[in-house]
């Protein structure tokens, strides 16, 4: 079989490992909120400490993807027990909305794969309004005066510049569908005009004329004026870090969805075409599309959220334009299964070689979104993906 097909047998064929893998991880950290592997083991992200506003704990940004995953199983399934499980996750980030300060931009990468995705299976009222309030949070985060909607609060960390009030990041893409949510579920038209408002302003700030994004951009928080872009987690302000390059391709494709403004989905396709450009022969996707070749740093993460927003675009395109996108996406999962995943019992992650930044001190292990990307991604091959973005 060639890299660019597949057939509905090696669909099935992952699709049955990512379940059996799946069945009893669950059991085993039922009672975590995991964004990593030590040993192999998942850790435990679900701390919650009153007196400590540290962001890495209860508040850390990736701890909505791991009741993602329980929620895909239990439409997938409908076995009680990943109900159950994600019921938990959502209920233990209760605690982070007591936290507050550990909160950041990253509340609709917390509830909309926890509470949006309960709401929508089980009408669970207790979830519309923990939904509603992170939506709340979010939209509070909104400048009016450059549109945009700040990323972080100020950053702790020593000898650098702490004042994050004009920041924004090519992430909040994916928060933003949160804002569109809240709009349908209430029919209060503010919270769209604020991610539009958004969306617009990362179109025409972040987007590169050649479809490579940056991943921060300052503004004056006063006036809204333009400072600068910094590199952010790619290698250089001026490179290409690839999952930033996902972020702003599935997103902007998640902001067509909900607008059917045609030039959110002419971004997504701009970016997708630069992204495809880059695809190396062996698919193995780095950290950035412009760092050195060596050491040669992968982050299987960006493959797997690319091949999900490809998938997306192929869907709305034009039946001449499917099979560039949909080849594409075959070719990146593809390349993930035959070299980037763990099926063993020997390791509780599935997805390998992820890498969350390239000046990181650690890469190429596993992380918590990756696997999630990567099941996300088979289920829309499959048809039958629970989509809550």
């Amino acid at each position: 079989m060639k890299d660019t097909e597949y057939s509905k047998e090696w669909v099935d064929e992952v699709i049955s490992k990512i379940k059996h893998k799946m069945d009893w991880v669950s059991d085993k950290s039922q009672h975590k909120i995991p964004y990593t592997t030590i040993d192999g083991i998942h850790d435990d992200r679900s701390g919650y400490n009153p007196s400590n506003d540290n962001a890495d704990g209860i508040c850390w940004w990736t701890n909505g993807f791991w009741g993602g995953m329980l929620w895909q199983m239990y439409y997938q399934t409908r076995e009680t027990k990943y109900l159950e499980y994600a019921s938990r996750v959502e209920e233990k980030l209760d605690g982070a909305f007591l936290k507050f300060h550990g909160l950041h931009h990253d509340v609709g990468f917390m509830w909309l794969p926890t509470s949006v995705a309960s709401y929508m299976i089980t009408g669970n009222l207790e979830s519309y309004k923990r939904a509603l309030l992170a939506a709340n949070l979010l939209a509070g985060r909104y400048n009016p005066a450059g549109k945009f909607i700040r990323a972080w609060n100020d950053l702790p960390e020593p000898n650098t510049d702490t004042d994050t009030r004009g920041w924004a990041i090519i992430d909040c893409m994916f928060n933003i569908p949160l804002l569109y949510w809240a709009t349908e579920a209430t029919s209060d038209p503010r919270f769209k005009q604020i991610a539009m408002n958004h969306a617009d302003t990362v179109m025409n700030t972040f987007v590169r004329p050649d479809g490579s994004v940056h991943h921060i951009v300052e503004f004056d928080p006063f006036n809204g004026e333009f400072i600068k872009a910094y590199g952010g987690q790619g290698y250089a302000d001026d490179s290409s870090w690839t999952r930033g390059q996902t972020w702003g391709l599935y997103g902007f494709m998640m902001s067509y969805k909900h607008t059917d403004k045609q030039e959110y989905l002419d971004t997504a396709k701009r970016i997708a075409h630069y992204f495809i450009a880059n695809i190396p022969d062996n698919a193995i996707i780095p950290i950035d599309f412009r760092q050195p070749q060596e050491p040669a740093y992968q982050d299987s993460t960006a493959a797997a959220i690319a091949a999900c927003g490809l998938i997306e675009i192929a869907h709305v395109v034009h039946d001449f334009e499917k099979a560039m996108y949909l080849r594409a996406a075959v070719k990146l999962l593809k390349a993930l299964d035959e070299q980037s995943i763990d099926w063993s019992d020997n390791c509780h992650c599935f997805l390998k070689n992820g890498s969350a930044s390239y000046h990181s001190t650690q890469h190429h292990q596993s992380i918590i979104y990756g696997d999630y990307y990567f099941m996300e991604a088979m289920f829309k091959l499959k048809g039958n993906d629970l989509y809550f973005w």
